[in-house]
């Protein structure tokens, strides 16, 4: 039996590939973008998430865990993560919701049934299932089950990934896929190590090996401002796209936003955003102006 961690189900999607989609989210990236929206998405284990400002200091979080772990304090509730198990149980009973787990062990079965459960907004809007993360390659025998699944029920099937494997696990989802989402940093190979601590070799060939066997492709370049928005990367990319075999490939510009930083306190991360702002709708503008001039269609979101 296939199973992996999934740390979230989005259903009635409608950025993540055409129509109302489901997307499933896999735990685990082999990537690690300073800039990163889902941080919980990094870490391949399951993760223990806390809002300060939901605990109201109970302390049945207290009680239930068997490696007493958890001490209530004057500030809040306090974990030892050299006792912690992270199996959930204080998540299970917490009334607020102030512990929450990120990442459980789900089988094909279950994603499945999670999927047929929306395929009737499928069928009206041209939709379908969005396999995301994380970094979904990285757990391919789950992975290709489901396509694999969705393939016979006539389910579009659209992947959304970073390119960071091999040309072998590239090609065997390539022919079960219908769409890639794939996401482009940044030309500058150490700019990209730099920011996102791996190299970029295998995105760049991986995604001309897409190209050349015809997959349908939509690019998205997630844009920080003074980090990647600069002329020149946005000229490199731009020339890079262009020189893709097949028919010019769309791009979605996604601008950086702070929306995030609270997933980062629930982990009890304090990374700083402020290295980091979101391109203004003129130099958006500008972007797309450069990707036009290469003969690509470049729109924000999506």
């Amino acid at each position: 039996m296939s199973e992996s961690l999934i740390f979230d189900i989005k259903r009635y999607a409608i950025n993540d590939g055409p129509g109302i989609r489901v997307v499933v989210f896999f735990k685990g990236c082999n990537l690690s973008c300073a800039w990163c929206h889902n941080p919980e998405s990094i870490s391949p284990k399951a993760e223990k998430m806390f809002a300060p400002a939901r605990c109201i200091r109970c302390g049945s979080c207290v009680e239930a865990c068997p490696e007493k772990a958890i001490t209530l304090t004057p500030e809040g509730i306090v974990t030892d993560p050299e006792l912690c198990k992270v199996h959930g149980r204080c998540a299970e009973i917490c009334p607020t919701k102030a512990i929450e787990m990120s990442g459980r062990v789900m089988t094909v079965e279950e994603i499945m049934d999670a999927i047929e459960r929306e395929r009737v907004f499928f069928d009206h809007s041209g939709g379908g299932v969005t396999f995301s993360g994380g970094e979904p390659l990285l757990h391919i025998p789950l992975l290709t089950k489901l396509l694999d699944d969705c393939g016979r029920r006539g389910i579009h099937r659209a992947v959304d990934t970073a390119g960071n494997v091999s040309s072998k696990v590239i090609t065997d989802v390539a022919e079960r896929t219908d769409l890639f989402l794939y996401d482009l940093k940044m030309m500058d190979p150490v700019l990209h190590r730099k920011w996102t601590n791996t190299s970029n070799d295998r995105i760049l060939s991986n995604l001309i090996l897409l190209a050349e066997r015809g997959s349908e492709i939509i690019i998205r370049i997630p844009l920080m401002g003074g980090i990647n928005d600069t002329e020149e990367n946005i000229d490199q990319t731009a020339r890079f796209i262009a020189s893709l075999a097949g028919d010019r490939k769309q791009v979605n510009l996604l601008p950086f936003h702070k929306i995030a930083q609270n997933k980062y306190m629930k982990l009890g991360r304090h990374d700083s955003f402020e290295l980091f702002s979101e391109p203004g709708s003129e130099r958006l503008a500008a972007i797309a102006g450069q990707f036009e001039t290469y003969g690509i269609k470049a729109t924000v979101g999506g």
